[in-house]
């Protein structure tokens, strides 16, 4: 199926974009986990906020004033400093965990956001994710379909992580990451490919850590998606 543009035209009337990203996300687990080998599991994240609400506990909100000690309660002095900070706050992902001794993540597929896009430094805490991920030496996919912003995330992630590589300038793109370490040295493999509207879709390479690279089906994931969505392929 050829791609679409879901941020603008008649496709983003039927469907806000970022209900596609989850289903999207959600539909690439259930396709990668009968391929991942045995102690592997996919599961789709998606997050639009992230919140710490320490008074929540059971569905119930308290309201009342912790309870003071002996003399007088406990008060934090002034902090120091007050900065901006973003958090990235929005995520559409599938995440790959493996199981050797505990939990590991393995790897994650990234599905961009405007809201990753959109301003320095949204685009920065994205970068700055996947940057940890691969020092962590686990395994990235990026898939950027956004077309109303032209920043590059994958540029900005390889200019962090090594000076010297070139600038790509694509739009659209889908791009993996393999990060190795061997002998006392690291290594990045890079795959990268152009995504064009009205053409299909690739299949991404997804490096697992302590496994195997294991193939990321775009193309029959997003048909898949359509048609669970019940979403027209055409302009109506």
């Amino acid at each position: 199926m050829p791609l679409r543009d879901h941020f603008r035209g008649w496709l983003r009337q039927e469907m806000e974009w970022h209900s596609f990203h989850q289903a999207w996300a959600t539909t690439i687990a259930y396709a990668l986990n009968p391929h991942l080998p045995e102690g592997f599991r996919a599961t789709p994240n998606v997050q639009t906020s992230i919140e710490i609400d320490v008074a929540t506990f059971g569905n119930v909100r308290s309201t009342s004033e912790p309870p003071a000690g002996p003399g007088e309660a406990w008060q934090p002095s002034s902090g120091t400093m007050t900065l901006p900070f973003e958090m990235a706050e929005q995520a559409a992902e599938v995440l790959v965990h493996g199981y050797r001794d505990g939990r590991y993540l393995a790897a994650a597929i990234e599905l961009v956001s405007e809201g990753n896009k959109d301003r320095p430094e949204a685009r920065e805490a994205f970068i700055a994710k996947c940057e940890t991920y691969l020092q962590k030496g686990v395994g990235v996919v990026i898939i950027d379909l956004v077309t109303t912003r032209a920043a590059n995330l994958h540029d900005g992630l390889l200019a962090r992580v090594s000076p010297t590589a070139p600038v790509w300038g694509e739009r659209l793109y889908a791009t993996a990451y393999s990060p190795r370490g061997k002998n006392g040295s690291a290594q990045l493999t890079v795959w990268q490919e152009p995504l064009v509207l009205g053409s299909p879709l690739p299949t991404a390479p997804l490096w697992l850590l302590y496994g195997p690279c294991v193939p990321v089906p775009l193309e029959s994931t997003y048909e898949d998606t359509f048609r669970q969505l019940r979403l027209p392929t055409e302009a109506p």
